[in-house]
């Protein structure tokens, strides 16, 4: 017998009673299942921001924000990227288990041979502007592969599903490094199928033509191992983030029959915003406004006056009141870099300074202001030499996979339909 929530509404003297199950999980809270509240009371729920409001279940990621946890598969994130790479985390999403040595190894050279741009594709780059942000041409181009896999648009099978995914995950990381390095006026590098995931963009991103990263001795550095393995850890964090603003975007684009190339693109418009996937852009330009360890003080005062605009980017987070368990990782990670690659030392100590004073000011543990995995990726990239207007198509590579996971598993749900939220009508 399934439990069951009655709410009472007692609207001018008259009372009325409704029962509705109470949906179980296997972590976090239960459900209320609500979905013929408005056909059986004549009533809406109105929760903005859908604080409560549960819009699917899945079985792909779980966060619980009081607790500071995030699980991909079940599997503890910290465990998870301190054991496996971020293909290893790839294929745990899209696959429900851990690949063996043979299932990786095909599935790495699979993304290898897919991450060749379309000739026709390339052409599209000459159409933007020299200064164009990378930003926006990673999204155009990721919607015109539609156009070159239209037939996409009716995926009836699992074959198709992953011809889909590894296609997107391999080819977005290209379109990415292109739309860079048009955006500077450079030429185009093309991928490497010698190298893995993670070392293939940084040689992508870096290279010149003609020259190897890996064996020019003069005027080029190699690809330092320690820095795949950073920027491999930052993609293994990014990977997937439950039911956030761009996956939610992602799966209402899918709700209504579109290309999944065009939801993704759809995802990467969502992510670029200041409060999503922009923030860690936004920490850098403000650790170098504030310029100096002397200025800190001055800013964490306006940070606190609430007749101040002020905030600190990179701390609190809409759904962990704890610590963010990727920052707790970026952290870890930092303080190793420290030894290995040339962490920014000027912004590094404004940074330091700035975290110290949060976690020991009653001002930001009262309001559970804790660093969040923002504040650490910055400069992180930095040290890896990434471009600031780079930092949020990282996070895109990263999330492409949790995109694509979600989306299937949306189209899979035979009670999935088009996304249509309610309002409050306030009008004439």
């Amino acid at each position: 017998m399934k439990n069951k929530a009655t709410i009472v509404l007692d609207i001018n003297n008259q009372k009325k009673e409704y029962s509705y199950d109470i949906l179980d999980s296997t972590r976090g809270p239960k459900s209320i299942d609500m979905r013929t509240f408005y056909k059986e009371s004549g009533l809406f729920t109105y929760d903005v921001g859908f604080t409560s409001t549960a819009s699917c279940s899945s079985s792909i990621t779980y966060i619980d924000g009081e607790k500071g946890e995030l699980r991909y598969r079940g599997y503890e994130i910290e465990k998870l990227v301190s054991n496996h790479s971020y293909l290893e985390v790839c294929y745990l999403l899209l696959n429900e288990k851990l690949p063996s040595k043979e299932q990786l190894k095909n599935f790495d050279i699979e993304l290898r041979h897919r991450s060749f741009l379309h000739e026709g594709l390339k052409n599209i780059f000459s159409a933007f502007p020299d200064n164009a942000h990378p930003m926006a041409t990673l999204s155009a181009g990721v919607t015109s592969l539609a156009s070159f896999y239209f037939d996409h648009i009716n995926i009836k099978d699992d074959l198709g599903y992953k011809e889909m995914a590894y296609r997107l995950i391999a080819k977005i990381p290209t379109v990415a490094a292109f739309s860079f390095r048009h955006s500077i006026g450079i030429p185009f590098i093309e991928p490497d199928i010698n190298l893995s995931f993670t070392e293939n963009f940084l040689f992508m991103l870096r290279a010149y033509p003609h020259h190897n990263l890996k064996v020019t001795k003069d005027g080029q550095e190699k690809i330092d191992p320690v820095e795949i393995k950073a920027l491999d850890t930052i993609f293994s964090l990014h990977a997937d983030h439950e039911q956030n603003a761009s996956t939610t975007v992602v799966r209402t684009v899918a709700s209504t029959g579109a290309h999944p190339y065009v939801a993704i693109s759809a995802g990467i418009n969502a992510l670029w915003g200041r409060a999503h996937g922009g923030a860690n852009e936004s920490v850098i330009a403000q650790l170098q406004m504030i310029g100096s360890v002397d200025n800190v003080d001055k800013y964490i005062k306006k940070a606190k006056d609430p007749n101040d605009e002020f905030r600190l980017m990179g701390f609190g987070h809409r759904v962990y009141k704890n610590f963010d368990p990727r920052a707790k990782v970026l952290k870890k990670l930092q303080d190793e870099l420290k030894q290995t690659i040339h962490l920014d030392s000027h912004l590094l100590d404004i940074a330091t300074k700035i975290e110290t004073i949060a976690l020991n000011d009653e001002y930001f543990i009262k309001r559970n202001l804790y660093p969040n995995i923002d504040f650490y990726s910055g400069i992180i990239l930095t040290a890896l030499r990434i471009p600031k207007q780079m930092f949020t198509a990282i996070f895109v590579i990263g999330r492409t996979v949790g995109w694509i996971t979600q989306y299937i598993e949306f189209k899979k749900d035979k009670q999935s339909k088009i996304a249509r939220p309610r309002q409050i009508y306030k009008g004439k």
